[in-house]
């Protein structure tokens, strides 16, 4: 097994999320993870987007049994070493706090971020989801408006779209807490 392939199932990333998150076509990343050892713009493409460093994806894969089962164990732990999952669970759980102030939910986990440290793909989807929410909500709420169902329904309906952006932060808090991994991603990342 190649040692892109490695990092990649790690993370949990599919070879199309792999491609979309490191601008490298999913063919080059399959000839990568059949034993085409990666160079140049490509290596720091997907480094950069695996979140490794450059040595780590540009040895020859695994042979034996036991060292690929050793290696795998320690880049686990270096993988989890990068992720602080309970800062990132504070980041989360911080666009709670400003549901009903759409651009806040998006800037203050931006904030608390760069404060704590923390810059990993599981942030930026975290912080993406935020961005398309504040961008959908409005436009829900205008067509609900434009349906002119009245006032009673205006009130629901601000109260449904609000309530859809807690739940999307309480799942992937859960989620985040028992599989360190997000019940909501992205196919894309807007950050």
């Amino acid at each position: 097994m190649s040692k892109l392939k490695q990092i990649r199932e790690l993370q949990n990333l599919t070879q199309e999320e792999l491609s979309a998150n490191s601008g490298i076509s999913v063919r080059t990343i399959q000839r990568i993870e059949s034993g085409v050892i990666p160079k140049g713009h490509t290596l720091k493409a997907l480094t950069k987007a695996l979140n490794v460093a450059e040595n780590e994806l540009s040895g020859v894969s695994v042979k034996t049994e036991d060292i690929r089962v050793e290696e795998n164990h320690v880049q686990v732990e270096e993988l989890s070493a990068h992720i602080d999952y309970q800062r990132l669970k504070l980041i989360n759980l911080s666009s709670i706090l400003f549901v009903i102030l759409p651009p806040l939910n998006i800037l203050v986990p931006f904030i608390l971020s760069r404060l704590l440290r923390q810059n990993n793909l599981l942030l930026k989807q975290i912080i993406s989801l935020q961005i398309l929410w504040t961008v959908l909500a409005p436009i829900f709420f205008i067509l609900g408006i434009l349906l002119k169902l009245g006032h009673s329904f205006t009130i629901v309906l601000i109260a449904a779209i609000a309530l859809s952006n807690v739940f999307l932060i309480l799942a992937n808090l859960a989620e985040l807490d028992r599989n360190k991994k997000l019940r909501f991603r992205l196919k894309f990342s807007v950050i």
